[in-house]
């Protein structure tokens, strides 16, 4: 594996960075793995490559063998099967975990009509300038659900997770798709779409620390996210 590029590898060193810095419980939000492209199917139908299988477990068998991972993962087969391979690639080398779990805050829970957000993307251009439209506004309101409210209901969703964990150093690896992490990149950190792209096994990391939520990509420093969160749920954390 080692000719192999080196997806995931940004995303383990921001993770181990932040354990190494007193961070013991992080929601580490990433994009799938290597996948296929084939035109005849629904996009959410495309699987791993071969390739993505090998960097799912080479993710997986990287991981701090002191850590518990619980995995989530969107529920298309690439995402569950991203999750899984890494899981057992870190059980095999003596670290715990929890089996992965599909659920649908990690898919396209946004979309509110997945037909025009696929037209949409084809009529903008592609993802980023897509992305780029839907965080300025500029969608059809039957179309998605605004990013400023999908963000914060994200890292919500991540941070009441990790508060159910009970292993003193704790991983919740959740496998979701680049046009989130794209959105959440954005709202959350200010890193606009056409800047910073998302390549597979790319992450952010949300995470607890002096009574604040914090979020750090790959791509940057670690930012207070707390009142952004609590915009959406309308309660102190």
């Amino acid at each position: 594996m080692t000719d192999q590029p080196q997806y995931g590898a940004a995303t383990l060193d921001l993770l181990h960075s932040l354990l190494d810095s007193g961070v013991e419980r992080v929601s580490l939000l990433t994009r799938h793995s290597a996948r296929e492209y084939a035109r005849d199917k629904h996009d959410l139908l495309n699987p791993l490559t071969e390739a993505g299988r090998q960097y799912s477990t080479r993710f997986g068998l990287a991981l701090d063998k002191t850590l518990h991972v619980r995995g989530y993962a969107s529920p298309p087969e690439r995402c569950v099967e991203t999750a899984t391979l890494a899981i057992d690639a870190h059980q095999s080398e003596g670290g715990d975990a929890t089996p992965v779990r599909p659920v649908e805050s990690l898919g396209v829970f946004y979309a509110l009509d997945q037909i025009k957000m696929w037209k949409g993307m084809q009529i903008a251009g592609g993802l980023a300038p897509y992305v780029r439209a839907w965080v300025d506004g500029e969608l059809p309101a039957d179309a998605m659900i605004p990013s400023a409210l999908a963000a914060p209901m994200l890292a919500s969703a991540a941070v009441h997770r990790l508060r159910t964990a009970k292993a003193p150093r704790h991983v919740d690896l959740c496998v979701s798709h680049d046009i989130t992490l794209m959105m959440v990149k954005h709202e959350l950190l200010g890193e606009v779409p056409e800047e910073h792209s998302v390549a597979y096994l790319d992450g952010v990391a949300v995470f607890e620390a002096d009574g604040e939520i914090w979020a750090q990509s790959v791509h940057g420093t670690a930012h207070n996210v707390t009142e952004k969160v609590h915009s959406y749920t309308g309660e102190r954390f």
